[in-house]
């Protein structure tokens, strides 16, 4: 099923209950290992009613720790009225697909950075340096940056993610990484753990951006670049950016055949 983003759809769709009542319930479904949410309960799940407060600064997390963003809210007849759930029940039709923002704890962030010139000069010396230690291409490295932190030393993600790589504070600690905002080190590191993303996806760009921009474990659980809007963007701003900087180091880019 789809864990945890759907009380947020639900929660939208206020129009789904009758009245503008300052409270709602939303039963939380389990069925063998999945869970749903759902405005009825659900015929052979074990649904736990969920009082929501409309007023609320924050929409209450009533799936656990599963980690899923998009997915599907059905519609369906139900002892003569209309319900909606993330289960695809019998008798189901699709109302809406949706995907939510990452929740707080997830990485995921859209990057400091915007599209725009190639800033060749920022920290060249430690790129060219940790380009040909870790043999990662120059110029990918000088795009993650650009799009991470706008080649910021001293640049502070919400998400917590620290310097020119933005790396967060344990991924510096595994590589090696003591002083975050060090141009140097901030770099060193990042481009040691771009090796390690490389490596691990076989040389797949868009993955190994995805990976240091959600995790890696969001790759796997996607089995693929996540849904979320965060990565999304930001894979295209990478993208993007290494395609600049390429042409900016006078390296040619790959164009389709015609």
């Amino acid at each position: 099923m789809f864990p945890r983003p759907a009380a947020i759809a639900l929660l939208l769709l206020s129009s789904l209950w009758p009245g503008l009542a300052a409270a709602r319930t939303v039963y939380r479904c389990v069925q063998g290992n999945t869970v749903s949410l759902a405005t009825a309960p659900e015929p052979g799940s074990r649904c736990t009613p969920k009082e929501i407060d409309d007023n609320a600064i924050q929409t209450p997390n009533l799936w656990g720790n599963m980690g899923v963003f998009s997915g599907v809210l059905y519609e369906r007849e139900q002892d003569g009225a209309l319900v909606y759930s993330t289960r695809n029940l019998p008798g189901s039709r699709v109302f809406l697909k949706f995907t939510v923002a990452t929740p707080p704890g997830e990485p995921a962030h859209e990057g400091l950075g915007k599209v725009g010139a190639p800033q060749l000069a920022q920290h060249a010396k430690q790129f060219k340096a940790a380009a040909k230690a870790t043999g990662v291409d120059d110029a990918w490295l000088r795009a993650i940056a650009h799009a991470e932190s706008n080649f910021d030393a001293l640049a502070v993600s919400s998400k917590g993610a620290q310097g020119v790589m933005q790396l967060m504070p344990e991924t510096a600690q595994e590589f090696g990484v003591r002083d975050p905002f060090s141009p140097q080190q901030s770099i060193d590191g990042g481009a040691r753990y771009m090796r390690a993303l490389l490596r691990r996806y076989n040389g797949d760009r868009p993955l190994a951006a995805a990976a240091y921009n959600a995790g890696i474990g969001a790759v796997t659980r996607y089995k693929g670049v996540p849904p979320y809007a965060e990565t999304l963007a930001y894979v295209d701003k990478v993208m993007a950016l290494y395609a600049r900087y390429r042409e900016a180091m006078g390296i040619r880019n790959e164009v389709p055949a015609r």
